[in-house]
């Protein structure tokens, strides 16, 4: 039988190609411009920031100088360890941007992982649809702290354009932990968002259910492989599920 299975550097090129340079609008008032090797989105409700940028054969700074002219107010722009130029971290840094918590970019290639895992005694675990929004919106809050509005509409969003599968973990009726799954239209990606478990129920094995809905959800829509950007926490826990590391990625914030 022959291996199908995709190199690190096939997987990330595939990424970029599919994913990073052709992102998908998180509510229909959000613009994607592509100039000058960068890939942005704007949004005047919810994330705004640059996906993508080889800046090859290019002047950086002139570019970032672009980038800080084109958006208004607060942004992101989001890094790969792989992107050109090598240096670009420390151009941004010196251009005024602040570096946030650099995260792993992993994906599992669900035609060679079994994800399989089922919730903890007393645990339900299901989809939702708009009446559990509430609910999963509940947990992230009180895990993250604030109040995120705008990952209400862009969740309100998806789900009407069937493109974001929000899951929700109860005991006995009470919201304990939440995250969604997000199905790239056109591409062979789904990518896992948002899982967070309030303290008094880790260690339970709640995250590797949450993992395996959303993995057998993204199979049966078509998707092979399914991303995540992994914290240093949740990292060691999606590789023992058969995760691969593909890069780092690191946001840059730029305040205004």
């Amino acid at each position: 039988m022959r291996d199908t299975s995709a190199s690190v550097p096939e997987l990330l090129a595939a990424y970029d190609e599919q994913v990073r340079r052709r992102p998908v609008r998180d509510t229909p008032d959000d613009v994607v411009e592509q100039a000058g090797g960068v890939v942005r989105v704007i949004s005047a409700t919810g994330w705004s920031g640059v996906v993508y940028a080889d800046l090859t054969g290019r002047d950086p700074d002139a570019a970032i100088a672009a980038q800080i002219e084109r958006f208004p107010g607060a942004w992101e722009w989001k890094h790969h360890s792989h992107d050109a130029p090598s240096g670009l971290p420390e151009r941004l840094l010196a251009a005024g941007f602040v570096a946030e918590e650099t995260e792993t970019l992993m994906v599992a290639d669900l035609e060679r992982v079994t994800l399989d895992a089922p919730p903890p005694p007393g645990i339900d675990l299901r989809a939702v649809g708009a009446d559990g929004v509430a609910d999963l919106l509940a947990v992230h809050d009180a895990v993250f702290g604030g109040e995120h509005g705008a990952l209400r509409a862009a969740v309100a969003a998806g789900l009407e354009r069937g493109t974001v599968v929000p899951v929700v973990a109860y005991d006995v009726g009470t919201p304990v932990a939440g995250a969604r799954l997000e199905l790239y239209e056109g591409t062979q990606f789904a990518g896992l968002w948002g899982d967070s478990t309030l303290p008094s129920h880790r260690g339970r094995g709640i995250f590797r259910a949450l993992v395996a809905l959303r993995a057998r959800h993204a199979r049966e829509r078509g998707f092979r492989f399914l991303q995540a950007d992994a914290m240093d926490t949740s990292r060691p826990l999606f590789a023992r599920l058969g995760f691969t590391e593909l890069a780092t990625t690191t946001p840059f914030i730029w305040r205004g």
